[in-house]
């Protein structure tokens, strides 16, 4: 199993726009072979000093997924093509986290 974290810087004050968009694709994604999580995520501002810079602009994915090459085959998914024309003015910025997790 593997996890991806994607968080995406959107323009400013556009984050409702992009969650229009996005609501779109999530049950098209949820709906792929090793699909086991997907869904937005909202920053939540806290005292926790170590805490990253809170960003109205942002929305974090959560992705979890059976394998790396179901992750492959969504990447190239038809309606990934689709979704990323329909976003591409929305987002100025991305980074990827993806992660495997460890049995301890």
């Amino acid at each position: 199993m593997i996890y991806v974290i994607a968080t995406l810087e959107l323009a400013d004050g556009r984050r409702d726009d992009y969650l229009d968009e996005f609501k779109k694709l999530i049950p098209k994604v949820r709906a792929e072979a090793g699909c086991l999580e997907y869904g937005p995520a909202l920053d939540v501002p806290t005292d926790i000093p170590v805490q990253e810079r809170v960003s109205k602009n942002a929305v974090t994915i959560v992705e979890r997924w059976s394998d790396l090459p179901a992750l492959k085959e969504h990447l190239v998914a038809p309606h990934m093509k689709i979704y990323r024309e329909a976003v591409k003015t929305l987002v100025v910025g991305m980074k990827i986290r993806i992660l495997q997790p460890l049995d301890v």
